[in-house]
Formats: C-alpha cells, sequence, structure tokens
C-alpha cells in the first residue's frame, strides 16, 4: 500500500470516528471506558471534544496529504495523538474495562506505528 493511501484511509477512519463520537458518545464510550462510565454527563462532554478532536484531524490530513512538507507534519501529529491515546488508556488500565483497554491500546498503538510509517514515507518519498 502506497504512504499516500495509507495515510488517506487513517484520515479517513478517524474523520469516521469522530463523527460517530460527536453524534452517538455514549454509545461509542461504552466499550472503551465501560457502561457506567458512558452514562456519567462529563464522559459524553469529554467524548464530544475528542470526537471534534479526531474529525478535525481526519480533515486536517484529509486537506493537507498532497503538501510534501505539511501533509507528513499533519499525519505525524495524529500519530502522536494516537500514542498519547495508548499510554492514557495504560495508564487508567485499572479503572476501566479489560475489553476496552485491550481494544484501545491495539487500535491506538497500531494506529501510532503505521501512521508515524506513513509520515516518514510521505516525507522522505512524497511520489508514492
Amino acid at each position: 500500500m502506497s504512504p499516500r493511501r495509507g495515510a488517506w484511509l487513517l484520515a479517513a477512519g478517524r474523520s469516521l470516528l469522530g463523527i460517530a463520537v460527536l453524534g452517538a458518545p455514549e454509545k461509542v464510550t461504552e466499550r472503551w471506558l465501560g457502561e457506567e462510565n458512558s452514562r456519567l454527563p462529563v464522559v459524553g462532554d469529554l467524548a464530544r471534544s475528542l470526537g471534534a478532536r479526531d474529525l478535525a484531524l481526519g480533515l486536517a490530513t484529509l486537506a493537507s496529504i498532497d503538501d510534501p512538507v505539511l501533509g507528513p507534519r499533519v499525519q505525524a501529529a495524529c500519530a502522536m495523538v494516537d500514542g498519547v491515546d495508548t499510554i492514557a488508556t495504560i495508564i487508567a488500565r485499572k479503572s476501566l474495562p479489560r475489553k476496552g483497554v485491550i481494544g484501545t491500546v491495539l487500535i491506538a498503538s497500531a494506529s501510532s506505528a503505521v501512521g508515524f510509517y506513513f509520515s516518514h514515507r510521505l516525507a522522505h518519498d512524497p511520489t508514492t
């Protein structure tokens, strides 16, 4: 897969996740944080901010993907955010459902690693 195509797919997925979280924060956070936690009003508020973040980052990636300077930087920023999501989930793991922790750590860490890879490839081989 070309780095451009991979970055595009990650950005599209991130954008869709952002839309899903904005539209139904309780349903999305239930799997991640557990049913009891997802019902807390503050969780819905924080989830909406994460949804907006993911939508904005996804759209920024899609808009900049063909820019040889900005594109790799935006992709790297997304990868960094995914890395922080991984670390935050690991830190909070004792308060979260096991399935949610495993799923989030697997998805976020893979997105981070692949995102950094695509960022590097976009920066060093922009023709692909």
